[in-house]
């Protein structure tokens, strides 16, 4: 044992001497590194981190919603810089299809707004660019609805108005049943009412329900090939008129009867004169309703069916078989109570529908005289003059019987 004591530091200095065995080891070990075993646990989940993707991280979270106060109990949110909520709803608000699936529509400016508001059409969405705006409007209403405030740049930008007023509202889509119209217009409303057939112009439609708010009529109907009263450009012209008289749309003919009342009759406006038809072959119809002038109307007589000249419909079918109506200048008396007024449209007039109605009624054809060689209104103004002298024979017949009853006539 001694001797191998002895022996050992020779040993050790012969491995560790340079270029010896040990040294080499020594080196080796070095370029190999030193790796630890990991515990069991630790062992598999590196295992399986190595065999599965890494999961992207998490979203952040989003920005904090700045809100302020309009006033007691009201209060609206600040739009951050590249919000996109406006631009999106507008976009979409626009579309026939978004207004129908979701039921929405989009109102701006300050007038029509307010009108809808105290109509009870329930607000969702408020887009505004001054606290200023919400002051005008009724306030318990607001409280119920998301308030957005927004740069007017942005408004500006996806308004359709000339000069947009820095309002711009998303609507539940209102139901005429659910409406509080005003009591002025309840009060002036007269056993008046309009059928619009084939109205496409968003133009002419919102003009038409303007002059039917304005004459008091007491409902408006219109049929399926109308454009959407809820389009923005017929709720620009129609100048609040949505909010002022029941106007039930997309109907089908079969159904328009169910939407009037018992003993109405109903009357068309049209352009056709039976004395200028002998004469030729084919006579315009124009704007629905406000044709050339008959040079000689004949005396009223039972409407009949009769056949249409040859001709290709809307829906491609020829020699549609439609009844002759009694014809009569628009200013004479044709109102009784209660009483309808079909307007066609421009390009394809009356459709046969309509005049079937009027036959089944008793109703009359309505000719407004215009210079001749002069082309026919077109079908807003025909309505408005068509409406208002209505109105004028209904008031006067109401009158007449007030006389009637305050100074009965002694037999």
């Amino acid at each position: 044992m001694a001797a191998l004591g002895r022996a050992a530091p020779g040993l050790g200095r012969s491995l560790l001497r340079p270029g010896g065995p040990g040294q080499a080891a020594v080196a080796a070990a070095g370029r190999r590194g030193v790796r630890a075993l990991p515990p069991q646990k630790e062992r598999g989940a590196a295992a399986e981190a190595q065999q599965s993707p890494r999961e992207p991280p998490p979203p952040p979270p989003p920005p904090a919603v700045e809100r302020s106060s309009a006033g007691p109990g009201l209060w609206y949110e600040k739009a951050a810089p590249g919000d996109r909520r406006l631009g999106k709803v507008v976009t979409i608000a626009k579309s026939k299809k978004f207004r129908d699936h979701h039921r929405k529509v989009l109102l701006e400016g300050h007038r029509l707004i307010k009108d809808a508001l105290e109509a009870g059409a329930v607000l969702q969405t408020l887009f505004f660019s001054t606290v200023g705006h919400l002051k005008e409007l009724p306030e318990a209403e607001l409280k119920r609805a998301n308030l957005v405030k927004v740069k007017f740049e942005d408004i500006k930008s996806w308004s359709d108005l000339v000069t947009p007023q820095g309002l711009i509202g998303i609507f539940s889509k209102p139901d005429h049943a659910k409406m509080s119209y005003p009591a002025t217009q309840l009060t002036s409303s007269l056993p008046l009412l309009l059928i619009c057939d084939n109205i496409r112009d968003p133009g002419n439609l919102g003009t038409i329900l303007r002059s039917a708010a304005g004459a008091g009529c007491k409902k408006v109907l219109l049929t399926k090939g109308c454009v959407d009263p809820w389009e923005p450009k017929v709720l620009r012209a129609g100048m609040g008129a949505h909010f002022r008289l029941p106007i039930i749309a997309n109907l089908d003919w079969e159904s328009v009867p169910s939407n009037l009342p018992a003993g109405v009759q109903v009357c068309v406006a049209d352009n056709k004169d039976p004395d200028a038809q002998a004469e030729t072959a084919s006579v315009p119809r124009g704007a629905a309703g406000a044709g050339s002038a008959p040079g000689n109307l004949k005396a009223p007589v039972k409407s009949k069916p009769k056949a249409a000249p040859e001709h290709e419909d809307e829906e491609g079918v020829a020699g549609v078989c439609v009844p002759e109506l009694a014809a009569q200048y628009y200013y004479e008396n044709w109102t009784q109570t209660p009483v309808a007024v079909v307007i066609g449209g421009e390009t394809h007039g009356l459709s046969p529908d309509a005049l079937h109605l009027a036959a089944s009624t008793g109703g009359k054809r309505l000719v407004i005289p215009v210079v001749p060689g002069v082309d026919s209104l077109n079908s807003a103004i025909a309505a408005g003059i068509v409406l208002f002298e209505g109105k004028r024979q209904l008031l006067r017949r109401h009158k007449q019987e007030d006389e009637r009853q305050k100074f009965p006539v002694v037999g």
